[in-house]
C-alpha cells in the first residue's frame, strides 16, 4: 500500500497534514533551496516545492510525495526568512497598514505522475506600533517564517483581513492537496 511522504521538516505542515488524520511519514528533502534568476513569486513557490518532492519520490517512487514552499510578497519583494532582528523589524514595518500575498506552492509526485499547482491569498495588517514589533522579535516567533511572522501563533493579533485559503499562510492548503491526493488515487 502506498504512503504518504512529506518532504519537509516544518512543524507548521506536520501539524496541517495530522489535521487530517492521514497516516505519513516526514523526510527532510535536502534540496538547494537557491533560486538565483527572477521569478515571479508563483513560479518561485513551484520551483521550490518540485525540488524538494523530487529526490524523495526517486527514492520512494510508489509512495505520494508531498513537498511544499511558501513566501510572502509585498509588491514586487520576495520576503523570505528573516535573518536576523533588523531583517524582521523591516518586513514587518513593511506590512504593518498594508495588504501583502502569500504564495504556497506544492508538488504531489506518485508513480511518475505528479501534479504541482500554487495557491495565493492576500493578508491586511493592522497598523503595527514599534512597540508590537519589539515584543513580537522578543518572542523569537518571526524567525523561521515566511515574512517574518506566523498567522497560527502571536502574528495572528497583525491580521486585519483574509482574502483566501487560512491554510495558504500556514503553509500547506489542506484542502486542495487532500483532493489532489484523492484524484491521484490515495484512499484514507
Amino acid at each position: 500500500m502506498s504512503t504518504i511522504i512529506l518532504a519537509s521538516q516544518s512543524p507548521r505542515r506536520k501539524e496541517l497534514l495530522q489535521q487530517l488524520n492521514l497516516t505519513f511519514s516526514i523526510q527532510k528533502s535536502g534540496a538547494d533551496e537557491t533560486i538565483v534568476e527572477r521569478l515571479k513569486p508563483e513560479d518561485f513557490v513551484l520551483e521550490l516545492a518540485k525540488r524538494k518532492a523530487v529526490t524523495i519520490a526517486k527514492q520512494n517512487p510508489n509512495d505520494y510525495v508531498i513537498g511544499s514552499d511558501t513566501i510572502v510578497t509585498y509588491g514586487d519583494e520576495i520576503l523570505e526568512k528573516p535573518g536576523n532582528n533588523e531583517e524582521a523589524i523591516k518586513m514587518l514595518k513593511m506590512l504593518s497598514g498594508r495588504t501583502h500575498s502569500v504564495y504556497t506552492g506544492v508538488a504531489i509526485f506518485h508513480k511518475g505522475e505528479q501534479t504541482i499547482f500554487c495557491e495565493k491569498t492576500d493578508v491586511t495588517f493592522w497598523e503595527l506600533s514599534k512597540e508590537e514589533i519589539d515584543s513580537y522579535i522578543e518572542s523569537g516567533e518571526p524567525f523561521d517564517k515566511a515574512g517574518g511572522y506566523g498567522i497560527q501563533g502571536l502574528g495572528a493579533m497583525f491580521v486585519k483581513e483574509i482574502k483566501g485559503d487560512y491554510y495558504t499562510v500556514v503553509g500547506l492548503p489542506l484542502s486542495k492537496v487532500y483532493r489532489e491526493l484523492k484524484r491521484m488515487g490515495y484512499r484514507t
